[in-house]
């Protein structure tokens, strides 16, 4: 609760004015009672011998006129209620909303400083949770919970102070259920307290199960298990109904159980005060006061005991959020500062070992050096390290043994956005955000010009896709590009890379996914994109990197061959393999291209007899 009360110190004044109307209104509160106290015993059952109250003298002697101004003084008092209790909640709504914009921005500015293995471990579906509901249950506390919780005591503390001072045996009377109501309350809380915990749970599931089978639809629907998934869905949302129901059934028995106490209590006041009534120790206008101020006295409670639940349940998300905020960033800048890097850098891999989870080596002491200007490749089988090498060079994880160093700098020492800043990456699987085109490629980088945009997009052969949209750069794009073509998509992540003008350009499998044409026009845009760049290919079409200047071949999570494309092939090794195994269908049709025609035609007409 400290710590929340935290993001309300910003607004502190606001605060402060949202308490005094809360005094105000308290006090108004309490005005009610008094009032019909006053003109009962002064005006309609008038009682000699009562003491006179402060408000008798200001008030007229006759019975007419004196109702009236009863009756104003009480309009003014609900006026004035109005007002203040409309200012108080105005201005606390303002600040509930002021402090989760600054809460979300603080989660949001935190997520993106995580590193990627912290992505790996968490579902989207449960971030999304800590950002949206457990966010919006911290603003009902803050916007009502806590306003109503000082609210509530005040005017406890008001009634309790004023039927005190009216009659402290018939105060006894109704203070004598507290007990009853306490326990009461105390079973009601720990009842909903366990179902707003459930339900919490219950919602981050059916937030990341959504998430999750909403971005895979057409592997649902392509797979035809789409009533499997409905059934899972039911299941998961079956737990967030009958935790909701649970708290249906506490709520259903507490509020009878506490309007049934506060009836016992108005009874025992309508008994005990008629009794002192007719014996002349008090008048009949305490004891209707007497049984407003018991209304009064046990809403509060009730109010009290559900806002405590709100408490709770703001308790279990801020324990939520406050993890994710504590959860320790591990890739970050070093405290002390270090050189900006050389405008010509040399990147070197030295005995690098790296696992995802323990000792399950992904990467086997692998060592090797770029020069400045220098193109790599890199090739090997599925899960020999290509993807991961990149993942360590951008620094997403760090190395567990070994060092990798640009420009001489071991980049644990760099700040991680100034190394990333240094290159341009294109991967697999293309990724663009809802926007425009120019917006994708731009990418918050307001320094780019329309310009350098342009170019780039000329560069990488885009513009003739540009060219045929009806509102060129400015065209809208949908959540992930879905109203592209993988290919275009490409093209524009290859624009995207080149408008930055990086040092270093890395392309993970970038023209795996495309189709011929498109692959042609992005290997002619190559030769460009690589010039004057120290650039890395990972590739598993061994026909776009023919040109590189030297080939890593991996193997196994080692690197097990190192040199140009003809050196690799003399040496019939792994990379002579994996060539062989690529061409071996193309080699194939060449071969049935020399057969004759008439003994193709035989050997067909052999095969349909059989």
């Amino acid at each position: 609760m400290r710590r929340l009360l935290t993001y309300l110190w910003p607004y502190r004044l606001l605060v402060a004015g949202a308490l005094v109307f809360l005094i105000l209104n308290a006090v108004l509160q309490v005005a009610g009672p008094l009032l019909t106290k006053v003109a009962i015993d002064r005006y309609l059952a008038p009682n000699p011998e009562r003491i006179q109250t402060p408000v008798d003298p200001f008030l007229s002697a006759d019975p007419l006129t004196g109702l009236t101004q009863v009756a104003m003084i009480y309009l003014v008092a609900l006026f004035g209620i109005f007002v203040f209790e409309f200012a108080q909640m105005y201005i606390m709504q303002y600040i509930g909303q002021k402090a989760m914009f600054d809460l979300r921005r603080e989660v949001m500015t935190h997520l993106q400083k995580l590193d990627v293995g912290f992505y790996d471990r968490n579902p989207v579906g449960r971030l999304v949770t800590r950002v949206t509901t457990d966010v919006d249950v911290l603003n009902e506390l803050f916007a009502s919970g806590l306003v109503t919780i000082l609210s509530d005591l005040l005017a406890l503390s008001f009634v309790v102070f004023t039927m005190f001072k009216l009659s402290p045996a018939l105060t006894v009377i109704v203070l004598a259920v507290m007990p009853l109501v306490i326990l009461a309350t105390a079973l009601f809380r720990r009842a909903v307290a366990n179902s707003y915990r459930r339900i919490r749970v219950a919602i981050a599931r059916i937030n990341s199960y959504l998430q999750e089978h909403i971005v895979g639809i057409a592997v649902l629907q392509l797979f035809n298990r789409e009533k499997k998934s409905a059934q899972e869905f039911d299941e998961i949302n079956r737990q967030h109904m009958l935790a909701f129901k649970d708290t249906i059934v506490a709520y259903g028995w507490f509020y009878p159980v506490v309007e049934f106490l506060s009836a016992l209590a108005i009874a025992a006041i309508l008994s005990y005060g008629g009794w002192r009534v007719e014996r002349g120790e008090i008048t009949i206008g305490v004891v209707v006061a007497f049984l407003q101020y018991a209304t009064r006295f046990f809403r509060p409670i009730q109010d009290l005991s559900e806002k405590y639940n709100i408490l709770q349940s703001a308790m279990a998300s801020s324990e939520r959020v406050f993890k994710l905020l504590d959860t320790k960033v591990e890739i970050a800048a070093p405290g002390t500062e270090v050189e900006t890097l050389d405008a010509v850098s040399r990147i070197e891999f030295d005995h690098v070992w790296f696992a995802y989870k323990d000792e399950d080596w992904v990467l086997r002491d692998v060592s090797f050096r770029i020069d400045p200007g220098e193109t790599i490749a890199v090739v090997g089988h599925t899960g020999a390290g290509k993807t991961t090498l990149i993942s360590l060079l951008l620094r997403f994880y760090d190395v567990q043994k070994g060092s990798i160093r640009v420009g001489g700098v071991d980049i644990r020492q760099l700040d991680p956005r100034e190394l990333r800043r240094r290159f341009g990456v294109v991967l697999q699987d293309p990724y663009l955000f809802t926007g425009s085109i120019e917006d994708n490629i731009r990418l918050g980088t307001d320094d780019i010009t329309a310009e350098q945009i342009a170019a780039a997009a000329e560069q990488v052969n885009l513009m003739d896709f540009i060219r045929s949209l009806p509102e060129g750069f400015a065209q809208p794009i949908r959540e992930r590009g879905s109203s592209l073509s993988t290919g275009q998509k490409q093209l524009i992540s290859f624009a995207r890379a080149l408008a930055h003008n990086p040092r270093f350009l890395i392309l993970d499998e970038a023209t795996s996914s495309v189709d011929t044409e498109t692959e042609l026009r992005v290997r002619e845009a190559l030769g460009a994109m690589v010039e004057g760049r120290t650039s890395i290919v990972i590739a598993h079409r061994l026909s776009t990197i023919q040109r590189a200047d030297r080939i890593l071949v991996m193997h196994k999570g080692q690197l097990r061959e190192s040199g140009p494309h003809q050196e690799l092939l003399t040496l019939r090794g792994i990379y002579w393999k994996l060539y062989q195994l690529q061409y071996k269908d193309q080699e194939l049709t060449n071969k049935l291209k020399l057969v004759p025609q008439s003994q193709i035609k035989e050997s067909a007409s052999l095969w349909n007899k059989l």
